[in-house]
Parts: C-alpha cells; structure tokens; sequence
C-alpha cells in the first residue's frame, strides 16, 4: 500500500465568522489541515486559534505568508482585498484559495490568476457548493443528455440582510451589494451549466442609500441565441434555486453549500439539498429526485483543492480559471448594464 500523502498544510488570512466555519468544518480531514491563523490584531488571532484548536497564530497577514509551515492560504477577506491579498499569497509561494467572488472586475482577476502562473502556485475560486457532491451529480446528468441540449438557466439567491448597520455588504468600498454577494453565486451556477460566458447582458437593480445594489436581476445574452436570467437579493426570504431546460428535459437544484440528510438534525443547521431531473417534455413526466452524497461545502472544497495541488493539476485549474474570468467580467458588465440602464457587452 502506498503511504497516505500529507494533508495540504493550510494557514487563514483573516478572523472572520466564515474563517470559523470554514476551520470548524475543514478540522475532520485527512487531506488539509488549518495550521494557522493570521489577524492585523495579535489578540485576536491568539483567541480565535485557541477557540479553533489551531497550533500557530500570527499578528499580521504578512508574517502568516512568511510561515513556512504553510502550504497554502485560505482568503475570506472583504471583496476588496482579495486581489491584493491573492497576489501577495502567490509571490511568497502559497497556493490560494479565495473566497468568492474572486475579485471586483476582470482586470483584478486577470492579475491574480498572472501572479499565480509566474509563480506556479495554484488559485482557485472557493463557491462551496461547487465541490458538493450534488454538482458533481447534476454535471453529470447534463453531460449524458439528460435533459438534451440545455437551452435556458434561471439561477436565484437571495436572503434578508440582518443587522445591516456596519455589515460589509453594505459598504461599497468593500465590494458590497447582492450582485456580489449573493449575484455571484446564481452566476457561478450559470456559467456552470450554460459552459460559457455570456455575450451581452441587460440588468435592473435597487439601491441602498449606502450606494450598493439591495436587489439585482439581469438577462444574459448567448451568442448563440440562448439566454440566462439571474437574481439576487439582501432584502428577500433566504432562498436558492437553479432551473435549467433542456430540449429533452428540465432539471433543478437548489445548490446549498452545505448539506445534511435529513432537515433538523445537523448540528450546524445544515438542510438537504433537492436535486430532481424530469426526463421528458411533458408536464406529465415525474419529476426523478436525486440523493447525492452530503456534508459541508468548506471541507470539500478544502479536500479537492488538496488533491489538485497534491497532483499537480493545472489543467483542471485552468479550466477553473477560465470560469472565474467568465464570471468576473460579467458581473463587472451586469454592475455597468443596472446603472446605465442600457445593454453591455462582456468582455472577452
């Protein structure tokens, strides 16, 4: 038997609420390990791996990129940090996993994605629910002809933004508003079953006195003549839903990041994920309800960018990375298209 490969040796940069989660869940694995943790304040890296159970602490993210015990960097700083952040990881030779959405437009991440190739270092986009067993399973139903050639998707996400004083969200300087929130994942699903970017996109949205978009829907435009439509909110029921037709069939999800088995027994509060594909065009074919496997989205991204480092895997990155550009320069068109009023072109 060959001997079993040491975990990904993984330090967070920042002490965020979703920097606990993701330490709490990733904490189980074999394959990555959080072994440190950096914060601008000295105390509060010291409390939060203590709390955490994590060996080493720095008092600056500087000093957790100068560890040489660390493989990699997990990245959930504010929107607006993740390109400065991502680019300085890379340069002292971590591997990064960021945080969604990888940056504010396409130029950022354009930049990123070059500072981690001259270095030859691996980034990638962290949406959890991409690494969910349940994507994997709908991919594959896509990929067989399921539901024939996909000719639409619907993808929406929205939840009421609680305590909004002071949330970051609601800062634009940050990278706030639900298109980048909430937008970017029902994006991310798009791009994932459409299988490219869209060529022009046409959006509405609602504003906040603080200048960020509360409410955001947009259409895409294929080149091809098919279209997308997305939706996201900060001011709606906590809600997610995809729906993708098909010429021969429909099928939709609601994409969780996180899933359980059955709804009220996770200790995390974490639900059963529905997936259901109809293999028909009539409304009189059932709808076939999927199980896939479940657990938390943080240690299976954790785990599968583990194995793609481990391999060496670039080609799989870069497919990645194409998606991410995709998604990066089409949310920045979204953002111009709901403030002009007019269509927008997306950038190649």
């Amino acid at each position: 038997m060959s001997p079993t490969p040491p975990p990904l040796r993984i330090g967070i940069l920042g002490c965020a609420n979703i920097a606990r989660q993701f330490s709490r869940d990733v904490a189980p694995s074999r394959e990555a390990q959080v072994v440190a943790v950096a914060s601008r304040n000295a105390e509060t890296a010291a409390v939060f791996a203590a709390a955490q159970g994590i060996a080493r602490h720095h008092g600056s993210y500087e000093a957790l990129l100068a560890d040489e015990g660390v493989d990699a960097i997990y990245l959930p700083l504010p929107n607006s940090l993740h390109a400065e952040w991502a680019i300085k990881a890379a340069q002292a030779g971590k591997h990064v996993l960021c945080e969604k959405p990888l940056a504010l437009n396409r130029r950022e991440a354009q930049a990123m994605f070059d500072a981690a190739s001259a270095a030859k270092v691996m980034l990638l986009e962290a949406y959890p629910y991409y690494f969910q067993p349940q994507t994997r399973d709908m991919l594959a139903l896509l990929a067989e002809g399921a539901i024939g050639e996909v000719r639409s998707a619907q993808a929406s996400f929205g939840f009421v933004l609680a305590n909004a004083q002071g949330n970051i969200r609601m800062n634009p300087e940050l990278g706030g508003g639900a298109l980048l929130d909430a937008g970017s994942y029902a994006l991310s699903a798009i791009r994932l079953v459409m299988g490219c970017a869209p060529q022009r996109v046409t959006a509405d949205a609602s504003w906040a006195d603080s200048g960020v978009d509360i409410s955001t829907m947009a259409t895409l435009h294929y080149a091809d003549g098919r279209r997308a439509q997305l939706s996201c909110a900060m001011d709606t029921a906590n809600h997610r839903h995809l729906l993708v037709t098909g010429s021969k069939g429909t099928l939709d999800s609601e994409y969780l990041n996180h899933t359980s088995d059955v709804a009220g027994t996770h200790p995390y509060g974490y639900l059963p994920s529905r997936l259901r594909v109809r293999r028909g065009i009539a409304n009189s074919v059932p709808f076939e309800l999927i199980r896939s496997a479940t657990g938390s989205g943080f240690r299976f991204a954790a785990e599968a960018f583990a194995k793609v480092v481990r391999e060496g895997d670039f080609d799989a990155i870069g497919r990645a990375a194409q998606a991410s550009l995709d998604n990066a320069a089409t949310l920045e068109a979204i953002a111009l298209s709901a403030r002009s009023g007019s269509a927008v072109e997306v950038s190649a």
